[in-house]
């Protein structure tokens, strides 16, 4: 198995120091965060929102039990179907059911952060069924056989020139196409896909206990296709994304809207509540929602922990971090990035093998500072840290380093008792790996600050 730390280590240095690579994402985080600055602007009081967002997210987590069976009994009501699933494992097989049941051979997917989470796509290809990404941003990716680079922008690592090269090579458009030209040609090639394919999935912006209705949020219209055309939907939605109300909506869709991509509220918003109904003309014949927890309950007993559920996955603090800006989604190898990945993704994939994420952030608190649910992020990566050192998984050498400091920090005369010549020989041999090849080693003065004082007191 491969260390995922040190391949971390390895990337981050690789990404940071691509100036290409830079250059598209600042610019692309530069157009996000002039259109969020106007949409905010709209708000008569945003930071009230948030605290209000923050106090509903935090009564749905804290009756997370009732909300959850709330919802499934409304939404059979209208004849839908709600499958648990506790893993990865088990939603991957309720849907390859499904899919068999069915005979299906094709599916068409929207934009599903829960699906990546699943590893959906990877595993219906396994088992001979098509599956093709409808989401112009995930279908980009798809082709290229990368996963999202963003919670909400696939693509966002690639310039309109990256894109029209790969469509050049894919589909024989011209080289020079403009970014008008591609999304026609996209728009081509996916619309048979919808009246063709067997079963559409997607996720869920939001589930809503009291009419047990799916709120799905985006601005190309694709996932009402996926849900309109097929016979079969299947929606995959993490526990967390519940709020009580249908009303829950008019607070939650335009903090989502404005934080995710600057405007007041995305193009198409659709509430869906199970298949379709008698005199209806369109819809699926059969509607699924399956409930995957896949590690969501190992941090709601966490408490000091638990409000990093409370997030809508707006990818607000991807775009503010300082980190994410220089070393990109990839590098984190997983299914959440940025600042709430990595608060969230040592509980749901373990803390052994993604600990180190904690450690990916400078703790400015930008993040916690945009956040629209007011997450206290910068501090859940604190915390992360905390619980990876009382489980032990620090190595000998770095806690016996931390006890070493510690003490000598605890006294003025230890740390005394070595000049500075030899303390930046020291630093040197231990730390000049670990402070990193391209920066240079703080030297420690000749003086410390205590000899200083010393020293000018008696002058005076």
């Amino acid at each position: 198995m491969t260390n995922l730390a040190e391949d971390f280590l390895l990337t981050s240095e690789s990404k940071a120091f691509d100036l290409a690579h830079r250059q598209v994402i600042n610019f692309n985080i530069g157009k996000y965060d002039a259109a969020v600055e106007r949409g905010l602007s709209k708000f008569a009081n945003l930071e009230n929102s948030k605290k209000k967002a923050h106090v509903i997210k935090w009564r749905v987590m804290e009756n997370l039990d009732k909300f959850l069976l709330e919802f499934e009994l409304n939404f059979q009501r209208r004849g839908g179907k709600v499958i648990w699933a506790n893993n990865a494992q088990e939603a991957q097989q309720e849907i390859l059911h499904i899919l068999q049941k069915a005979n299906a051979k094709t599916v068409i997917k929207s934009k599903s952060m829960s699906t990546e989470e699943i590893h959906l796509n990877e595993f219906l290809e396994e088992h001979q069924i098509e599956t093709l990404e409808s989401d112009l941003g995930e279908y980009i990716v798809q082709l290229l056989g990368q996963k999202p680079y963003h919670i909400v922008t696939p693509a966002m690592h690639l310039s309109k020139e990256d894109i029209a090269k790969l469509f050049h090579e894919k589909f024989g458009t011209a080289i020079n196409a403009t970014p008008e030209e591609l999304t026609l040609k996209a728009r081509e090639l996916l619309r048979e896909k919808y009246t063709a394919a067997d079963v559409g999935i997607t996720g869920a912006n939001f589930l809503i206990a009291d009419t047990g209705n799916i709120a799905l949020t985006e601005n190309e219209g694709n996932a009402r296709l996926t849900t309109t055309f097929p016979k079969i939907h299947i929606a995959v939605a993490g526990i967390e994304k519940l709020i009580p109300s249908l009303t829950d909506l008019s607070l939650f869709w335009p903090l989502l809207a404005t934080h995710g991509t600057g405007q007041n509220l995305t193009v198409y918003n659709t509430i869906l509540g199970g298949p379709r109904q008698e005199g209806e003309t369109d819809g699926p014949e059969e509607m699924y929602v399956i409930l995957l927890n896949n590690g969501r309950t190992n941090l709601l007993t966490q408490k000091e922990q638990r409000q990093a559920l409370y997030c809508i996955r707006c990818g607000a603090c991807l775009n503010a971090c300082p980190v994410y800006k220089n070393i990109g989604g990839h590098t984190y190898e997983t299914t959440y990035s940025g600042p709430i990945g990595s608060v969230i993704t040592p509980h749901l994939s373990g803390m052994a093998d993604f600990k180190h994420l904690s450690y990916a952030s400078s703790l400015c608190g930008k993040c916690t500072e945009v956040c629209p649910a007011k997450i206290d992020i910068h501090n859940m990566l604190l915390l992360n840290r905390r619980d990876a050192v009382a489980k032990g998984l620090s190595s000998g050498t770095e806690s016996l380093g931390w006890k070493g400091w510690k003490k000598a920090m605890m006294k003025r005369s230890m740390m005394d008792l070595v000049n500075s010549k030899w303390k930046n020989f020291f630093l040197k041999l231990f730390f000049k790996k670990s402070w990193g090849k391209y920066r240079a080693m703080p030297k420690v003065a000749a003086k410390s600050f205590s000899k200083q004082w010393q020293e000018g007191n008696r002058q005076v």
